[in-house]
């Protein structure tokens, strides 16, 4: 994989003087089927989060409120996307390092991923994950 993989997804806006809304849908917004959703919230200043990689896990990322930077990492090459809209979602595919950090006063991180959690399917440390994407593991 490579981070040339991670995209930003738009997703539909719907328009009203009553306020916005964005449906999401596995495998028509999203390029899998949303197996679980989970948000990350009350972040504290100068926290990160993340900072692991997925053996099959693809995701979803979305700042519904607020901001944040994510730090993605394919073992060669890395890039930062700052998410700070609902309706954009940053594709992350599976052997991809990430790290999110920069969060905003009250921001909130959801993730569609595609499959509940395993934690064998985790790479915690980044050497590891290092000696799998270079074929070492």
């Amino acid at each position: 994989m490579s981070v040339n993989n991670c995209q930003l997804l738009e997703f539909p806006r719907i328009l009203d003087p009553r306020g916005s809304l964005t449906p999401i849908e596995g495998g028509t917004q999203v390029p899998f089927d949303i197996q679980r959703v989970y948000y990350i919230y009350d972040v504290p200043a100068g926290a990160s989060r993340a900072g692991h990689s997925h053996r099959e896990l693809q995701q979803v990322l979305v700042a519904i409120s607020g901001s944040f930077d994510v730090h993605v990492d394919d073992g060669r090459e890395r890039k930062v996307f700052h998410m700070n809209r609902p309706y954009l979602g940053l594709y992350v595919p599976k052997m991809i390092w990430r790290e999110i950090d920069n969060f905003s006063a009250g921001s909130v991180c959801v993730s569609l991923a595609s499959a509940h959690y395993e934690e064998s399917d985790y790479y915690r440390n980044y050497d590891d994950f290092l000696q799998a994407v270079r074929g070492l593991a």
